[in-house]
């Protein structure tokens, strides 16, 4: 909320008001059904408690917000961020769809539409309400282990068979210190019994101090051969004011020595040998590399330097952007672990058919994608950022088998 203008606040208030009204002159059809006066006026007056009470508490929250602790600061634009998309998406789809029923006489042409069109548009007020409350409820934390198989020639065959986990955007601070939460997903991981594992960005929203006491959960995660991370967007402290830039390098390097407390090998542009036997792969790791407003840390022909004659690259880089830009066509990398993205938290996945908003910004935003012999894979994130909650997209747990193509 501390990016937005005031301004922007109050337009966005504004269009809470619109949609609330347009809401309450169809609810009003439906509420004189009811027989009794007391129950209809209450239920008028708690609509308007709540709208007003909503939008007073937004522009109280945005005018104060500078003034409010980090921690709670958080905490707050989530929760109304959430209650605002609890109320406004449902009205809006409410009002929408009763219309259409009104206007059209969709359903009867006699006195009878005038029951059924309110109950209809009743009801596709209140399926949206329970889809997206049921994601700020239960769904977020819902963690779900997507498992892919990925075959190429390049893979020497000692390697055959070998287990990837990958883990994208936990946004720790988000969890609130919920260490229970993420113990349900490292449970998840330990029971694949993955050789390696890899976290690609994003590991806080903005701070480093979002990471105390999560040491002792994240040692829990194990791998046989090893784990790896590199950083992602959040992780660079840009999103946020700093007193003096040393204060800012302060948090950036808390945040690297998280990485090393905790066992895991962060890569900055640059990249590590992994042997069996004769035989080895490369794993790879730039900074955030990012189409603007986010900035290009990342030096992938840096990090390629000493592993040019490695025929099977694996290469961490958090924005799947990257891999269209300079990786794609332009590289021998086989494979590209991505995050990002987020699947925009929202989406609507049946079997092998899946769509989101979050597409007509990225091409490649959730899954696995090949082109020619090398493939990308984007993680649909494990925590969550700003709307807190996962509407037909889940938590992700990425399982990686690689196998030689024969």
């Amino acid at each position: 909320m501390k990016s937005l203008s005031l301004f922007t606040i109050i337009l966005l208030c504004f269009a809470i008001l619109i949609v609330d009204i347009m809401a309450y002159y169809w609810l009003q059809s439906i509420t004189q059904l009811i027989d009794s006066i007391f129950l209809s006026v209450s239920i008028h007056v708690l609509f308007w408690v709540f709208t007003f009470g909503l939008i007073t508490s937004i522009l109280v929250l945005k005018v104060t917000l500078d003034d409010i602790s980090p921690i709670r600061k958080h905490l707050l634009i989530s929760r109304f961020y959430g209650l605002a998309i609890l109320s406004f998406i449902p009205k809006l789809i409410f009002v929408i769809i009763i219309s259409i029923l009104y206007f059209t006489n969709f359903i009867l042409s006699d006195s009878k539409s005038l029951i059924i069109v309110p109950i209809a548009g009743l009801f596709s007020g209140f399926l949206p309400f329970f889809v997206i409350l049921y994601g700020i409820l239960k769904a977020k934390y819902r963690f779900k282990i997507h498992h892919h198989i990925i075959r190429s020639k390049l893979l020497p065959k000692s390697f055959d068979g070998l287990k990837i986990v990958q883990i994208s955007d936990l946004h720790i601070g988000s969890f609130n210190y919920r260490y229970k939460k993420l113990e349900l997903a490292i449970e998840k991981i330990n029971a694949l019994k993955p050789d390696y594992i890899f976290i690609t960005g994003d590991l806080v929203n903005n701070y480093a101090w979002e990471l105390r006491g999560w040491d002792k959960i994240f040692k829990k995660m194990k791998s046989k051969k090893g784990k790896y991370a590199i950083l992602g967007n959040h992780d660079y402290g840009d999103y946020s004011q700093w007193e003096t830039p040393k204060a800012k390098q302060a948090n950036f390097e808390a945040i690297q020595q998280f990485y090393k407390t905790i066992d895991f090998r962060l890569l900055l542009n640059e990249a590590d040998l992994i042997s069996n036997n004769i035989d080895k792969i490369a794993i790879i790791g730039i900074e955030n590399w990012g189409k603007p407003p986010f900035k290009q840390y990342g030096d992938l022909h840096r990090a390629l330097v000493n592993v040019k004659a490695i025929p099977f690259k694996i290469l961490l880089s958090h924005d799947p952007t990257h891999w269209a830009e300079e990786v794609k066509d332009k590289t021998d990398i086989t494979l590209t672990l991505a995050g990002h993205t987020h699947g925009m938290q929202a989406a609507f996945q049946y079997k092998k058919l899946q769509w989101s908003p979050i597409k007509y910004k990225f091409k490649y935003w959730a899954g696995l994608y090949k082109h020619n012999k090398q493939f990308l894979y984007v993680n649909r994130g494990l925590g969550w950022l700003g709307f807190p909650a996962r509407i037909g997209m889940r938590p992700e747990i990425t399982f990686l088998e690689l196998k030689t193509k024969m």
